[in-house]
């Protein structure tokens, strides 16, 4: 069965001065990217069927994020051009340490709207992941998630969730994230957060804390990442820390994406009634295997790159 990824794709300008902030920069690199873009990709890369619904320009960008995503081998039947609106840019600094800074420039993302979507045969997918903050901002994407999901659960279909935070898109309105993430937090099957988005989406001071009003507020599976230190699988009232995978990280830029791409291929052949009655050292392999994805991810330069050195090789 296919997975459908939604939400936003765009273009990432990669400062390749590397250490430099934006303000400093002066040269940028052009790749395809959009967190739901990236997992649809990292799926493909390791094998399984997957298609991307996404609202990009009619232009030339627009043209290769399409050009991208069917080179891996995704399917682009829902990536719709849009004649008013451009393509939506993303600017990227990256520090010595391979962290990063963001600086959107919003365009044709937000403006996937609920009705072009109706269409979808979600009974051809067994799978639909829903990532990416933007879909949380003002605008018909919010719309089209909340019709989405309200569909996946009225088909009972496997529903999965990565809130992909960005401060710089919610400083002022911070409470508007959190109010909608709970909304999909409280519906979906599995979901994966960073630390510090675990602490900020329950209100607490550790992930322990955190992860604690999780396993109470929720009755999903899920993934806190935490870096060197491994993943904390939440699973069946309980946590377990999966080890990570030693690596001389280059960028980190995608590595959340192919953690997510590798847990919902891994899942995909199965039926929500059997994923529902797997066992902790199932699930622990799984999220064991997706570190291995996400370590890979973060050797080299963009994620796109990276993702093409990602196959299910991985997992023996």
């Amino acid at each position: 069965m296919k997975i459908l990824c939604i939400g936003e794709a765009l273009i990432d300008m990669i400062c390749t001065d590397v250490g430099t902030s934006l303000v400093e920069g002066q040269h940028f690199l052009k790749k395809a990217g959009g967190a739901p873009a990236n997992v649809a990709a990292a799926i493909a890369a390791l094998g399984g069927k997957v298609e991307l619904a996404a609202k990009i320009g009619a232009d030339p960008f627009g043209h290769h994020l399409v050009d991208v995503m069917k080179s891996f081998g995704v399917g682009t039947a829902w990536m719709l051009k849009d004649e008013n609106n451009f393509t939506t840019f993303a600017f990227v600094s990256l520090m010595e340490n391979g962290e990063r800074d963001f600086y959107f420039n919003r365009g044709a993302d937000g403006q996937l709207k609920r009705q072009e979507i109706e269409d979808i045969d979600l009974g051809s997918f067994s799978i639909v992941h829903f990532g990416s903050a933007t879909a949380f901002l003002p605008g018909p994407l919010q719309a089209a998630y909340q019709g989405l999901l309200q569909k996946c659960l009225q088909q009972e279909i496997f529903i999965s969730f990565d809130p992909n935070y960005r401060n710089l898109l919610f400083q002022h309105n911070q409470q508007s994230f959190i109010d909608q993430s709970w909304n999909f937090l409280k519906s979906c099957h599995f979901f994966k957060l960073s630390d510090e988005e675990a602490m900020l989406l329950t209100g607490k001071l550790t992930v322990k804390d955190a992860a604690h009003a999780l396993l109470q507020k929720t009755d999903g599976v899920f993934a806190i990442t935490l870096g060197k230190e491994g993943t904390m699988l939440g699973f069946n009232n309980t946590t377990h820390i999966i080890e990570s995978i030693v690596v001389k990280p280059v960028d980190t830029t995608g590595a959340g994406d192919a953690f997510v791409g590798a847990v919902l291929h891994q899942l995909s052949d199965k039926t929500l009634t059997g994923i529902k009655a797997m066992l902790l050292d199932e699930w622990r392999q799984i999220m064991y295997n997706a570190n291995k994805a996400g370590a890979r991810t973060c050797e080299y330069m963009g994620a796109m790159e990276a993702f093409k050195h990602l196959s299910s090789d991985i997992f023996k």
